[in-house]
């Protein structure tokens, strides 16, 4: 019996050193497709706009193609002038029903921003403005007040329960608003302000959510806004009948 007893304590003991050491195998069998999984994603995350090829690809317009992006101009016809951009010597009219004006700097106004994943623009507030709540689809927006007092914010993804997260910032402070999220700008000074933006695309997109939902044409139907909102027709038929104003 002593025998036996010894014999199984032998065997349990092999078992416990085996498990372990085919385990690490596995693991170690693993490890490269866990790699190269991270490495797709990874190289999935960055792939924004398109990378430049050459120095630079001045952007040129071609009504007979239609692209994704822009075509570049002769290398050899580039100017100084290809690579300036003037439109925010002057302030944006903010008489209007949003008292804010945004002045864009993107690769539509200025042909130079081509393949280089950049862009600016200038916003402009009258008192109690507002740069109402819109988000960038392909791009993060990095904010810098000139002038005056802003409340700025923005609204995590469902991920996050739409937390938001707010702060005012002043005159030299600024902001990062994370790519596709709600965000928005208010003045809460008693003065005209001023704020720059910096965007991490050519072309980052905006979409003004009030104007998207309760002005896009066609319409979307009363039906399935009602049952989003949790509002009565008479509410959606309300907002439907609005003039949005678009400040960009």
């Amino acid at each position: 019996m002593q025998d036996i007893s010894l014999l199984s304590a032998a065997n349990n003991r092999r078992e416990d050193t085996v498990a372990p050491t085919l385990q690490g195998a596995t693991t170690m069998k693993s490890l490269p497709i866990s790699l190269l999984i991270f490495a797709l994603a990874t190289a999935t995350a960055f792939a924004y706009d398109p990378s430049p090829l050459q120095d630079f690809c001045v952007a040129i317009n071609d009504p007979k193609v239609f692209v994704n992006g822009k075509f570049c101009k002769d290398p050899k016809q580039v100017t100084a002038d290809d690579f300036l951009f003037k439109g925010f010597r002057y302030p944006g009219n903010t008489v209007n029903p949003l008292g804010s004006k945004v002045t864009p700097a993107f690769v539509d106004q200025f042909p130079g921003l081509n393949t280089l994943g950049i862009s600016m623009a200038r916003i402009d507030f009258a008192p109690s403005g507002l740069n109402p709540p819109h988000t960038h689809p392909r791009g993060t927006e990095i904010l810098v007040v000139a002038e005056g007092t802003l409340l700025v914010g923005f609204v995590t993804s469902n991920q996050l329960n739409n937390t938001l997260l707010t702060k005012v910032l002043y005159k030299g402070d600024v902001f990062v608003f994370p790519i596709g999220l709600i965000h928005f700008q208010l003045n809460i000074g008693k003065t005209p302000a001023l704020a720059f933006a910096a965007l991490s695309s050519q072309n980052p997109g905006v979409i003004t959510i009030a104007n998207a939902v309760f002005g896009s044409k066609p319409p979307i139907s009363p039906d399935v806004l009602t049952k989003a909102f949790q509002v009565d027709k008479k509410v959606v038929d309300y907002l439907q009948a609005q003039f949005w104003y678009d400040n960009n």
